[in-house]
């Protein structure tokens, strides 16, 4: 589907670079930037190479929107994880989501060509903060069972 999707970004493009104030209008970017979620979203979750702006045919506002808007979809991918007590890729897609953190925070760009990037970001380091401290309670709910499971096999 993600390919799909590809060809019609490709399309849209074609059709609307001759005309910036539709390109521009912000439906568009609006749309590209639900295309670059959608796959930085599916290589975080493959642990496969994060695509470039050029790779996948998007402008760079509507590719860090979409990189910051992939951090709350690992959010949910690590609550899912942690409900099912797999723990096993957490820690590794919370750094994941501080690495997108760290680059949103570095772009130092009018907003005029980042789209509401600046909100987007504090709206992600929100979401870091609370996935940090969610993951931190059951994992320490995890070593805290597991000491009590190994008390109670010690007691007679």
């Amino acid at each position: 589907m993600l390919a799909e999707v590809g060809n019609i970004a490709a399309e849209v493009h074609a059709k609307v670079d001759p005309l910036p104030r539709v390109f521009y209008a912000g439906f568009v970017e609006d749309a590209l930037k639900e295309y670059a979620e959608a796959r930085a979203t599916l290589a975080f979750a493959e642990g496969s190479e994060l695509p470039s702006p050029e790779d996948i045919g998007v402008e760079a506002g509507p590719y860090l929107n979409g990189l910051a808007e992939a951090a709350g979809e690992l959010r949910r991918f690590i609550l899912d994880s942690l409900r099912k007590d797999d723990f096993s890729r957490c820690e590794e897609l919370l750094d994941t989501m501080d690495e997108i953190y760290t680059i949103l925070v570095s772009m130092d760009f009018p907003e005029g060509v980042t789209n509401g990037l600046r909100r987007t970001t504090d709206q992600t380091r929100g979401i870091l903060e609370r996935t940090r401290g969610d993951l931190t309670m059951a994992l320490r709910q995890q070593r805290l069972e597991s000491k009590l499971a190994e008390f109670q096999g010690k007691v007679p």
